[in-house]
């Protein structure tokens, strides 16, 4: 019986040449039919609706973390011309401050949108921020470790023990806190969390102040490689496996008075992500500058990453009032807000 080749083989497929084709294309020539332009109109349409090329350039401000691995697909929409193709003129801004104060830089308009993960975002979201998650970037990049001989080897392995964070508000112990709940272990009383700066949370797992730490990538991953430690989880574990953890964020009053720009911010992120998903080694290069990591390992980090789950409309906001509801059972989100008036809210369907 013919089956239509997946979405992973028509990504591999595309890989061949180094340049994304949309499905269509791909299954066309898997088919013998004749080729077509991998930029027709119509083809793009069946990837991310129809294209938004703005009539004239527009100039827009995008803030995000230049250091981390899971903002690849900003740094590729820069430097391969996305950006560029739907006509508008991004200005980077890395942000360095916390996320209250990004949220309102954003909403305030102090910038136009910004790329962030989803579980340091939501409980701010809850208190009314004029900010719309638009579309999931990827998923994939946070890790639990332990250290090896250690007997933690899954998380309900942790209870009792003491786990280190970069800041009780991290994504990660978010994450974590989430995973541990769903193992039959209260991440409120009966694991310990203790906060170190980044660098040093290798070292404190070495000294035994703590049994396991969770950290994002580039950090976690080039730590698991050098210590040889053990890999507990990652947000990709599990029922996680197509959650996204990396979103967009775009200011309400864009949305509602220049949708066609929100547009073209959606679509040009989002074939970028779809650059780097078939362009691992590429796109490691370009990022390259941003990380204090070697080319090769950021390589594997992306290919263990999901650049090509994107989801948007009722898609993602299934997704984030999954989160929403498990930030309920962990006592992060207030018992009372309405998961699923919250998930409307806070989500825009730009492309719709």
């Amino acid at each position: 019986m013919f089956r239509l080749p997946s979405r992973r083989n028509f990504l591999r497929a595309a890989s061949v040449t180094g340049t994304l084709l949309p499905a269509g294309v791909l299954a066309r020539a898997f088919m013998g039919a004749p080729p077509v332009d991998p930029f027709d109109p119509a083809i793009c349409r069946a990837s991310f609706g129809t294209p938004v090329v703005l009539p004239e350039k527009r100039a827009l401000k995008l803030t995000w973390n230049a250091t981390a691995i899971c903002t690849v697909g900003v740094a590729v929409a820069q430097e391969k011309g996305y950006f560029a193709r739907h006509n508008l003129d991004v200005e980077l801004i890395n942000f360095g401050g916390s996320t209250d104060q990004l949220l309102e830089a954003i909403a305030t308009s102090k910038a136009d949108a910004g790329v962030g993960m989803a579980l340091r975002w939501l409980k701010p979201l809850e208190g009314g921020f004029d900010v719309k998650i638009a579309a999931g970037i990827h998923g994939g990049c946070m890790r639990l470790l332990a250290a090896p001989g250690s007997g933690i080897t899954k998380i309900g392995d942790l209870k009792g023990k003491a786990i280190g964070i970069t800041d009780l508000a991290a994504p990660d112990r978010n994450f974590f806190s989430i995973m541990l709940q769903q193992a039959g272990v209260d991440p409120n009383k009966e694991v310990e969390w203790r906060v170190f700066p980044g660098d040093v949370l290798p070292v404190a797992l070495k000294k035994g102040e703590v049994q396991a730490f969770c950290q994002g990538d580039p950090l976690g991953w080039m730590a698991r490689e050098r210590d040889g430690l053990t890999e507990v989880a990652t947000n990709l574990t599990g029922e996680f496996a197509h959650r996204t953890c990396c979103v967009l964020g775009i200011r309400g009053t864009l949305i509602r008075q220049e949708k066609p720009v929100a547009a073209a911010l959606v679509q040009s992120l989002l074939e970028a992500q779809e650059w780097v998903a078939v362009n691992p080694e590429a796109a490691a290069a370009i990022f390259a500058p941003h990380a204090k990591a070697p080319v090769d390992q950021l390589v594997a980090m992306l290919k263990s990453h999901t650049h090509h789950h994107n989801p948007l409309a009722a898609d993602l906001r299934s997704q984030i009032a999954a989160y929403g509801e498990e930030l309920k059972q962990i006592q992060v989100f207030k018992q009372g807000t309405d998961i699923s008036k919250y998930a409307a809210r806070v989500t825009a369907d730009v492309l719709g």
